[in-house]
């Protein structure tokens, strides 16, 4: 038992707890987590065993999880993506040795291109002050999440910012022209990207903006020659109900074209799909990574909040008027979908063995060295006399 511990943990080490940059990220933003199992929903694997999130992601093949951040969520939201509630959430991502991106929103809520709201704590302030404050806020939390030792390999700076940031001063302003029109925007991005440097140094700073399929490379082109930082390009890919492939070809030929013109990683750090038909979601998000996971620039695709099922919305929703999200990859008894099981990575060099093999006399043990009843499923350890392997069963 000592020596398969060993090589358990050994194994661990290498492709399991060190939480390295995956050459592909495979991964999910779930921040809505600790919102739903407050409000008490659970998440389950096939067999209908409770399972911790993180580790059922895990096992489901992804290998990041992505994490927004507010500034002051109680101000407009309640108590939830604040910097308390990330730390809590990226200790379980550290914990299945995931790999992990912050997504500073800059904001006390959503933001996207039709609401890049200021925090209210922000109002007011100069120019200069609100550099400062981004500044803080940023290094507030990855100093955070460094003091637990927990280093994110990406760090997005904004959140869909197409139409700029933390309106009015960072608002790309159209009735200007050339640098005066980007000036703003550019100002509190670069202060953001510093801030992270200064803290993580290694971490890849990300600027995202929505619409994967549209030919983006005008807005990266502006962005660059006015003094824009970034290290990756992230995009935002909702693929059409009907024209979803067609969609997905034209993102991942936009991946390859920023990817070359700017010399950068381009990520999809959010996509969905409505899981209104399941098969065909699980064959949209199929499709997409077919066309994307083997191109040189495409450095990953994160869904955006697959945990999401049944009718569950956040209690603010009632109060806005917002109908449930309707793009989860779960299903209504809380198991991954086969849209999210499309994340699992079908490349990797871990055999795959029958059900045959699997009942086998043998002793199994999962990737953390714990003893297993006659697993089924998912990536284990088996040791068969004095051979020890890691396997997957299908």
């Amino acid at each position: 038992m000592k020596i398969l511990m060993t090589a358990c943990f050994a194994m661990l080490t290498l492709t399991t707890v060190s939480a390295q940059t995956p050459t592909f990220a495979r991964g999910a933003d779930v921040s809505w987590c600790t919102e739903m199992e407050n409000d008490g929903k659970k998440f389950y694997n096939d067999e209908g065993t409770e399972t911790e999130l993180m580790a059922l992601l895990r096992q489901t093949g992804l290998n990041a999880i992505r994490l927004r951040v507010w500034v002051n969520p109680e101000n407009e939201y309640g108590p939830w993506c604040d910097k308390a509630d990330v730390l809590a959430k990226a200790k379980r991502v550290k914990a299945q040795g995931m790999a992990l991106m912050i997504d500073f929103h800059y904001s006390d809520r959503f933001t996207d291109p039709g609401q890049q709201n200021k925090p209210a704590a922000w109002k007011g302030l100069t120019m200069e002050q609100l550099k400062t404050a981004v500044a803080n806020h940023t290094t507030d939390v990855l100093s955070a999440l460094k003091a637990e030792g927990i280093e994110p390999q990406w760090v997005q700076v904004g959140n869909e910012t197409r139409p700029g940031m933390i309106f009015d001063e960072g608002k790309i302003d159209w009735n200007k022209s050339g640098a005066a029109a980007w000036s703003g925007y550019i100002a509190l991005s670069n202060a953001g990207y510093d801030a992270v440097k200064s803290i993580l140094p290694n971490a890849k700073v990300i600027v995202h903006i929505d619409k994967g399929p549209d030919d983006n490379a005008w807005f990266f082109t502006a962005f660059k020659q006015y003094g824009g930082k970034f290290d990756i390009i992230g995009l935002s890919h909702y693929p059409d109900w009907t024209n979803w492939s067609s969609d997905n070809t034209k993102t991942a030929n936009n991946i390859t074209t920023l990817g070359n013109k700017f010399n950068v990683p381009v990520m999809i750090v959010e996509t969905g799909y409505s899981a209104w038909d399941g098969a065909r979601a699980a064959n949209v998000m199929k499709d997409l990574f077919s066309k994307t996971q083997n191109l040189a620039a495409c450095a990953g695709i994160f869904y955006w909040e697959p945990e999401v099922y049944g009718s569950w919305k956040p209690a603010i929703y009632n109060t806005w008027g917002w109908e449930a999200y309707s793009n989860g990859a779960f299903t209504s008894e809380g198991k991954p979908s086969a849209a999210i099981k499309a994340f699992r990575d079908e490349t990797s060099s871990v055999p795959t063995i029958g059900h045959e093999q699997a009942t086998a006399p043998t002793q199994w043990f999962d990737l953390q060295g714990r003893q297993l009843n006659a697993p089924t499923k998912g990536v284990v350890i088996r040791q068969q006399g004095n051979t020890t392997t890691k396997v997957a069963l299908p």
